[in-house]
C-alpha cells in the first residue's frame, strides 16, 4: 500500500479500484463476482440511499445479516460518508439486539430476511428505518420511499479522517448496558496493512470465508484486508456444514481462509485420527515417532486436497488450538498461521507465519505493534499482556472509567490475557487473568491448561474446568455415538452395566487428567456435560454461564 494515502477505509479503497477495476472482489460461491469497479458503483448507489433516508456522518447504523456480498458493500456504504457502522451478530437474542440498538442509539439497520422476524419482536425503538440487505429495499412506511438504483452516485462528499469513527463492535449485549467497542477508520486500515507482515496478500489471492462477518477477527482480516489488496472474497451463503463447504472448498480452491480452532480440532478428531485408530496394527504403528511423522505427513496431503489443493495460509485465532491438533499440523506440514488478538485492538497483535512452527505459540508481536509483560513473575516471566499501536480502539463507547481502566494515559491496552515471551520474542498465551483459579495455598491454577489436556482423551469433544465449593471440577461433553458403538454389548445387557462402564470410563479420564497435570491442577470430580457448550462467535465456550 501507498502510505502516502490516508489510513482511512475510502482512501485505501479508491486506490484499489484505480488499480484493480476490473479484476474480482466479492462474490457467492456459486456466483460471478462483483468487479472492484461494479463493487464501488454499488457502495456509491447506497451510500445515496442512505442520504435520501437522511443518515448523516456520525449515524448509527447497524447490520443484522450473515455472510454475503451486500454485507460488505453495506459496510463500506456506512463507513465511506462517515457514518458509523454496529456489526451483530446473528446469534444474538432479541434482547441483545434490542440492548445494542438503544445503546448505540441506531437510526438505521440493514437486516437480512431471514433474521428480520428479530426485529418485529423489538419492544422499542421500532421506527428505525429497516433495510432488506438482499436488494436494499426499504421497509414500507407511510411516506414515499427512495429506492436503491445503480445509477445514482451520492449527493454530498465527504471528507473522513484517519481518527474519524468507524464502527462500535458489540462482543455481547447481554446485560442493559453492553460494552461497545470503538474502531477508528485507521484503527481497522491500518490493522489491515500491519497484518501484511504475518502473510503478503496481493490481487491473485482467493478467500472463503466461512466466519461471521460481524466478529472483527473476520471483519478487520478476512473482508477489509483482502479488500484493501485487490483480492477476491466468496461467500458460502449458508452454514459452514461439510456438505456446503467440502464442494465450496474444491470450487474457489482458496489461497487463504480464517478459521477459529474448533474447525481444524474438528475435521482432525473426525476425519484424520479414527484413520488412524480404527485398525489395531495402525495404532500401535502410530505411537512410534518417525512412523507417525510420516503417516502425518501423507494425510497432510490429502488434507491440503480436501482444502482445493491451492490453500497457501490457513489463518487460526479467537481461541487456543489443541496442543496435539497443531502436533499433526506441523508434521503434516500444513500451512497454519496461529494469530492473537482482541476487539479491542482491530484485532491482530501477535502472528506466527506459516512454516514457522512454534508448537503452542502466537508468534510474536506484527509490526507496528507494541508488546509487553506487565508485572511479569521473576521465575516464569508470566505476567498481563499490553500492547500499544494504531490499532488500540479509540475506547469503550459512552464509558469513559471503563476506558481508563483498560488504556493507560501512555496509551498501553491491559489485555487481560496472561502470557510469556521466549527468547525469540514468540508470545505463549496461558489464558485469560479472570479464568484463573487460585488454589488453596495461593497457587495460579489455569483452567485452559487442563482443559487442553482433557480434550486429547479419546472421546472427549470438549470441556470445561471449573472451581466448586473448594474443588476442581472438569464438565465433559463425550461423543456419545463413538462410546455406543464401542460398547454396544453392555447397553444391549441393560442400562446398569452401561452405566458402571460409563463410571469406568470418567475415572480413567479422572486418571490420566492427573497423570498429566501438576498437583495444584488435579481435578477431584469429572461429570458429564450432556449438551455441547454454549459459546461465542469465535467458539469460545461461554464460561460465566457454568461457573
Amino acid at each position: 500500500m501507498n502510505n502516502t494515502i490516508s489510513y482511512t477505509l475510502p482512501a485505501r479503497f479508491k486506490q484499489i479500484v484505480a488499480k484493480f477495476g476490473a479484476r474480482p472482489s466479492l462474490s457467492l460461491v456459486d456466483e460471478k463476482p462483483y468487479t472492484y469497479t461494479e463493487l464501488n458503483q454499488r457502495i456509491e448507489a447506497l451510500i445515496r440511499l442512505l442520504e435520501d433516508l437522511g443518515l448523516q456522518s456520525g449515524d448509527k447504523v447497524a447490520i443484522l445479516s450473515t455472510n454475503m456480498p451486500n454485507w460488505g458493500i453495506a459496510y463500506f456504504a456506512i463507513t465511506f460518508m462517515g457514518a458509523v457502522a454496529v456489526p451483530l451478530l446473528p446469534d444474538f437474542t432479541v434482547s441483545e439486539i434490542e440492548n445494542i440498538i438503544n445503546h448505540s442509539e441506531t437510526k438505521a439497520i440493514f437486516v437480512s430476511e431471514k433474521l428480520a422476524t428479530k426485529l418485529d419482536q423489538l419492544k422499542a425503538n421500532t421506527t428505525i428505518r429497516q433495510i432488506r440487505i438482499e436488494d436494499f429495499t426499504v421497509a414500507k412506511t407511510d411516506n414515499e420511499l427512495p429506492v436503491y438504483q445503480l445509477n445514482l452516485k451520492p449527493s454530498n462528499l465527504y471528507d473522513i479522517q484517519e481518527d474519524d469513527l468507524a464502527a462500535i463492535i458489540y462482543t455481547s449485549g447481554t446485560t442493559g448496558n453492553p460494552k461497545g467497542v470503538m474502531l477508528s477508520h485507521k484503527n481497522i486500515s491500518i490493522t489491515a496493512e500491519q497484518a501484511l507482515s504475518v502473510r503478503p496478500v496481493n490481487e491473485n489471492d482467493r478467500y472463503l470465508s466461512i466466519l461471521p462477518l460481524s466478529h472483527t477477527y473476520e471483519n478487520s482480516l478476512g473482508f477489509v484486508m483482502p479488500m484493501l489488496c485487490g483480492s477476491s472474497v466468496y461467500y458460502l451463503g449458508k452454514q459452514p456444514t461439510p456438505s456446503v463447504l467440502l464442494p465450496a472448498l474444491l470450487e474457489v480452491k482458496p489461497t487463504m481462509i480464517f478459521a477459529v480452532p474448533l474447525i481444524i480440532e474438528k475435521i482432525y478428531r473426525n476425519r484424520i485420527l479414527p484413520a488412524f485408530t480404527k485398525k489395531w496394527t495402525v495404532r500401535q504403528l502410530y505411537k512410534v515417532s518417525f512412523i507417525r511423522k510420516i503417516l502425518n505427513r501423507i494425510a497432510g496431503k490429502k488434507l491440503m486436497e480436501t482444502f482445493g489443493g491451492k490453500l497457501e495460509f490457513f489463518g487460526i485465532g479467537g481461541a487456543k488450538l489443541d496442543r496435539k491438533v497443531e502436533q499433526f499440523l506441523i508434521e503434516a506440514n500444513f500451512p497454519y498461521s496461529i494469530g492473537y488478538g482482541l476487539t479491542e485492538t482491530a484485532p491482530l497483535l501477535a502472528g506466527m507465519k506459516t512454516y514457522a512452527f512454534r508448537l503452542q505459540s502466537t508468534g510474536p508481536a506484527i509490526a507496528g505493534v507494541e508488546m509487553k509483560i506487565n508485572h511479569p513473575d521473576r521465575k516464569t516471566g508470566e505476567g498481563e499482556i499490553g500492547a500499544r499501536g494504531a490499532n488500540v480502539m479509540k475506547g469503550y463507547y459512552k464509558e469513559p472509567l471503563l476506558t481508563a481502566e483498560v488504556i493507560t494515559p501512555d496509551g498501553w491496552f491491559k489485555t487481560g490475557d496472561l502470557g510469556a515471551f521466549d527468547q525469540d520474542g514468540y508470545l505463549h498465551i496461558r489464558g485469560r487473568l479472570k479464568n484463573i483459579i487460585i488454589g488453596a495455598s495461593g497457587e495460579n491454577i489455569y483452567p485452559e491448561e487442563i482443559e487442553s489436556v482433557i480434550n486429547e482423551f479419546p472421546d472427549v469433544l470438549e470441556s470445561l474446568v471449573v472451581h466448586q465449593k473448594g474443588r476442581l471440577v472438569a464438565l465433559v461433553h463425550l461423543n456419545m455415538e463413538e462410546l455406543q458403538a464401542k460398547y454396544s454389548e453392555l447397553i444391549e445387557k441393560g442400562s446398569q452395566q452401561a452405566e458402571q462402564k460409563m463410571n469406568e470410563v470418567l475415572k480413567e479420564l479422572q486418571n490420566y487428567i492427573n497423570e498429566n497435570v501438576n498437583k495444584f491442577s488435579q481435578v477431584q470430580l469429572v461429570t458429564i456435560q450432556p449438551e455441547p457448550f454454549e459459546k461465542t462467535a469465535t467458539q469460545k465456550i461461554k464460561r460465566f454461564l457454568y461457573n
